[in-house]
This record gives structure tokens, C-alpha cells and sequence, in this order.
């Protein structure tokens, strides 16, 4: 049905008249006054030059304005430049195509700077005679959907940064600890040669020259008949021995410090070296990289008693990010590290095991004899969040899987029950001839995380 014509001339929810100047019926008056003085939305009517005819009440209140006060007026009025230029557009593009436009987004930018969001659905305005006599429209203040969608995308937007820091907190843990011990062992070092240095006996060369320059005048004299002259070759000759020794113990001490310095430095340039090269795949030697993890990890497994057995049979190299499997590789062997915690020190035993697997995979097992995981966990272990240990934080296996999937790979978890261990088996592609590159972003499916891996019987 054809809307009425509302002449601009006309007050404002007042009698409009039709196309030929006859008064509408009451009736559709007073549901037409009713309609725009009750709709929460802002209702607008316009000319052919975009200028106000009628507004609803609910978009006088929003502008604090009167109805009345729109009457003649275009949104140049009431809104900022570039949001009323976009919307005279939009509306003469309208009356010229007669197509409406509709679930339009819009930013309002109000004089005072501030923004609000609405979505807008305008119309051609017709006649009787189908003629485009101006638009008509309306717009529901979506302001607090959109920020609350922004809100929740910037959440989503930190999560995901919080779950890939997890994921390197594992490899800059291990980094730390290494850097730590040598850092320990290099302030020993210091204090060595600072306390040497401090009761050193070069103070008592000071005390022979003083000696010699009290009878300088007659030297001679002084070695032929003071007795002390007499005691001076043999003074000075277990002297400079214990000059000699400080010597010899200060250079080995200088040499720990270098060697100390240079193993921090081997330790940052190998993380750096996986940091450096983050997004490249390219062919990985699946025992070097567990090697790598292992010397990243090895402070904390001597320190927890951990036995580490290495079974590495000959496989082709793996199509993978280096920096990534590092990651996953330094939070497993630190989850089975932490699983073991249950047993007597000398029980700990961990297997790291490199094979060939089906469909052309490549696969590597962390298999610890801890604790174990319960038949239920199993589903839950790779769920962002989840997390059984009271300092856990249920980003390390969750960030593990998610990285596994980038890389064409996936990540498993078998256990035959709590007190029987555990196996967390990475499975890679391997390499083919197809030129390195950068993985490409994928969408994760539903069963992504599964665990209906084989369980290998070689629980340690």
C-alpha cells in the first residue's frame, strides 16, 4: 500500500493529506500518530532534497530535540559532515534507482565527537501514482551490540595472544632456567676472584718496597748488616709463587666466565634461531628438535631426578614450523615432567620416541609412567582453559593441538588410566618436494582434538 503524502508544510503528527489533497480518514490518522509517537526506532520521512518532513518521538528524544524542530531540516543539522554526506548519498541513489537499501551498518559521528551505531533500512517514497516523492526510514540504535561485539572481539582477539604466549612461555621457561643456572654459576665465579683478589698477597710487595725505600740512601750497607736484608730472597721467592698461583686459579676462573658467557650465549641464540624463522616450514629433523627441547629442558628433568630414554629410528624429515614443534615438544616433556611428580625420584622415567607412522605422518611419543589420565579427561585435555594442576593455567596443550592442526599435524593423548602413565604423540606430515612456506590459515574442525589415537603398549 501506498504511504500518504506528508507536505512538509504541515505540522508534525498532524492530519496529512493524499496525493490529491483529500484528508485521510481518522482512522488511518490516528494509527499512523500512534505508530510514530510510540515506536522506540527513529522513523524519518524526507523530501526530494533529503529534508525532514516528520520524525518519529523517539528520534526527537534521542537528539533531546522536538519533533517540530526537524521540520525543513536535513541530517547536515544534526549530525557530522562526513555521516550526513554518506546519507544525503545513499538517499538520492535511492529516489533515482527506486531500490531500497537495506540492513545498512552506519556510524553516527554527532558534533561532540561522540559515535553511535544504528542500522538503517531506507525506502523509496511513493505516491499514488508510483511517483518518488522523497525516502523514508528507519533506524534502531545498535550502539551497544556493536560495542559489546567489539568488546568481545578484542576478549577473543587477547585470548588468543594469551593462549600463543602460554605456548612460548615453555620454551622462554626452559630458556630462563638454563640462563639462571649459568647466571648462578658465573656470580660464584665473580665472588671467587673478587675474594682472591681482596686477600691477595701483592699488598705485601708494598711492604718489601717500603722497606727498601726506608734505606735506599745505603742499600749496601743495609744488606750486610741488617738482619731482615738477610730473610728478603726467600720472602720474595714464596711471594711471587702465591702471585703465580692466584695467577694460574684466576685465569681458570676467567676461562669458567668466558665458557659460562658463551653458553648463554648458545642458549639465547638457539631460541632466538626458532624465533627468528616463526611461519617457515621447512624440512625438520624430528631427533634434532627433540634434542633441542631436551637441552632446554634438561636443568628442570636433573633437577626433578627425570630419566630420559631416547629411541629415534631412522625417518625422512618432517614438513613443519621448527619454532612451533619446539613449543609443543618443551610443554609436553614439561607436563610429563610435572605428571611424574607422584613417583619416588629414582621411578621417573620418560621415553621420547621418533617413528614412522601411517599415511605418509611422521610421529613422535612423550611417554611418561606419572600419574596418568583419567578415561574421562581424556576428551576434555585439549579445551582451552582446562587444566587439573592448581598453578595450571589450560593454555599449554590447548595452544600444543591448535599448532599441531596448523601444521598438518595433529596431537593425540592415550592412557590406560590414573596411575598408568601417559603417551602424547605429535603426528607430523613429512617432507615432499614441494617448495617451503608459510602455513596457511585454516578453520579448525569440530573433532580437531581427537583421541581415538592408538594406544602404543609400550607404556615405561
Amino acid at each position: 500500500m501506498s504511504l500518504p503524502v506528508i507536505p512538509q508544510a504541515l505540522a508534525p503528527h498532524s492530519t496529512p493529506t493524499s496525493a490529491s489533497g483529500s484528508p485521510i480518514p481518522n482512522l488511518e490518522n490516528l494509527l499512523l500518530s500512534a505508530f510514530l509517537e510510540n515506536i522506540p526506532d527513529n522513523i524519518y520521512f524526507k523530501d526530494l532534497q533529503s529534508r525532514f518532513i516528520t520524525v518519529s518521538s523517539a528520534m526527537a528524544r534521542r537528539h533531546q530535540k522536538n519533533v517540530g524542530d526537524y521540520i525543513g531540516k536535513t541530517d547536515f543539522d544534526f549530525f557530522s559532515e562526513e555521516h550526513a554526506r554518506h546519507a544525503f548519498n545513499d538517499e538520492q541513489a535511492i529516489m533515482l534507482s527506486g531500490e531500497p537499501l537495506l540492513e545498512k551498518l552506519e556510524k553516527e559521528t554527532w558534533p561532540d565527537g561522540s559515535i553511535s551505531w544504528v542500522v538503517t533500512n531506507k525506502l523509496p517514497w511513493r505516491d499514488q501514482q508510483g511517483k518518488v516523492i522523497g525516502t523514508f526510514g528507519m533506524s534502531r540504535d545498535v550502539t551497544k551490540t556493536v560495542e559489546t561485539q567489539k568488546a568481545l572481539e578484542e576478549s577473543n582477539r587477547q585470548l588468543m595472544e594469551a593462549t600463543r604466549q602460554a605456548g612460548m612461555a615453555e620454551v622462554a621457561t626452559g630458556v630462563l632456567h638454563n640462563v639462571g643456572n649459568v647466571l648462578t654459576s658465573i656470580n660464584v665465579t665473580a665472588n671467587l676472584i673478587s675474594d682472591r683478589y681482596r686477600d691477595s698477597k701483592v699488598t705485601s710487595i708494598f711492604k718489601v718496597c717500603g722497606l727498601l725505600r726506608e734505606h735506599s740512601a745505603d742499600l749496601g750497607g743495609f744488606f750486610t748488616k741488617d738482619p731482615r736484608a738477610a730473610k728478603l730472597p726467600g720472602y720474595l721467592e714464596g711471594l711471587a709463587n702465591n702471585l703465580d698461583k692466584e695467577r694460574v686459579d684466576t685465569m681458570g676462573d676467567l676461562s669458567t666466565l668466558l665458557k659460562s658467557i658463551d653458553h648463554i650465549k648458545d642458549i639465547i641464540w638457539m631460541q632466538q634461531s626458532y624465533a627468528s624463522v616463526a611461519g617457515l616450514v621447512e624440512p625438520l629433523s624430528p631427533s634434532e628438535t627433540i634434542e633441542d627441547a631436551i637441552k632446554l629442558s634438561n636443568n628442570a628433568l636433573q633437577r626433578h631426578n627425570v630419566h630420559v630414554e631416547k629411541q629415534f629410528a631412522p625417518t625422512p624429515a618432517a614438513r613443519a614450523e621448527r619454532h612451533k614443534v619446539l613449543q609443543i615438544l618443551v610443554n609436553l616433556i614439561s607436563n610429563a615432567k610435572k605428571a611424574m611428580d607422584c613417583k619416588e625420584p629414582s621411578q621417573r622415567r620418560m621415553l621420547l620416541r621418533v617413528e614412522n607412522g601411517p599415511a605418509e605422518s611422521i610421529l613422535i611419543k612423550v611417554v611418561d609412567n606419572g600419574i596418568g589420565i583419567p578415561p574421562e579427561n581424556l576428551t576434555k585435555i585439549f579445551s582451552h582453559g582446562f587444566t587439573t594442576r592448581k598453578d595450571g593455567h589450560g593454555f599449554g596443550l590447548h595452544s600444543s593441538a591448535l599448532a599441531a592442526k596448523q601444521m598438518g599435524g595433529a596431537l593425540h593423548a592415550a592412557s590406560d588410566g590414573v596411575g598408568r602413565g601417559a603417551t602424547f604423540t605429535l603426528s607430523l606430515p613429512r617432507w615432499t618436494d614441494a617448495k617451503p612456506g608459510t602455513t596457511p590459515p585454516m578453520k579448525l574442525p569440530e573433532d580437531c582434538f581427537g583421541t581415538d589415537a592408538p594406544r602404543p603398549p609400550d607404556q615405561v
